[in-house]
């Protein structure tokens, strides 16, 4: 896998965003350090969570880390096992859309099935409140999907004007 150098937050509306990623294949050191390069790069950046195409790199991989009391997650080729039926609105944004921000609608608590960056050896577990929400907002990331595209028309008008300021800078 092409790492590069120094990550760089990849703004939109770059098409990399838009593309449904790759899975990935070959584990061991070099997957673990680009999951810790980005955990860094994630904090640094002031996010909890960050996605592969979000720093140029069209696979299958998310990292997340909401702070005290969780573990920092590398998580290679993750799937959604389990939704459950409740669900609560909430205030999201994301660091490929600086200054945007709208509620969307997320299941409180989730199932997840990925492989360990070291061997690919798979593994479940479950998810829930601020940390449930991240994941289902990487994991967006991964089928080419963001946030904006989960608001309700009237919070998608309101955000209207700084999507077209970032086609803008991107222009």
């Amino acid at each position: 896998m092409n790492t590069p150098k120094k990550l760089q937050i990849v703004h939109y509306p770059d098409p990399v965003l838009r593309r449904k990623t790759k899975f990935i294949k070959k584990f061991g050191p070099d997957l673990v350090r680009l999951g810790e390069q980005m955990l860094k790069f994630m904090v640094e950046s002031n996010g909890i969570g960050l996605a592969a195409p979000q720093v140029g790199i069209s696979k299958k991989m998310v990292v997340v880390h909401v702070g005290e009391g969780h573990d920092p997650l590398i998580l290679i080729n993750p799937k959604v096992t389990w939704k459950s039926n409740t669900t609560e609105s909430y205030v999201e944004g994301c660091l490929s859309l600086p200054s945007i921000e709208g509620p969307v609608e997320r299941p409180l608590k989730i199932k997840v099935r990925a492989q360990h960056p070291e061997n690919g050896e798979e593994y479940e577990f479950e998810a829930e409140g601020l940390e449930a929400r991240c994941i289902q907002h990487e994991l967006d990331h991964l089928d080419g999907v963001l946030f904006i595209d989960h608001l309700a028309p009237k919070d998608r008008f309101e955000v209207q004007g700084g999507l077209r300021d970032l086609e803008r800078a991107l222009a």
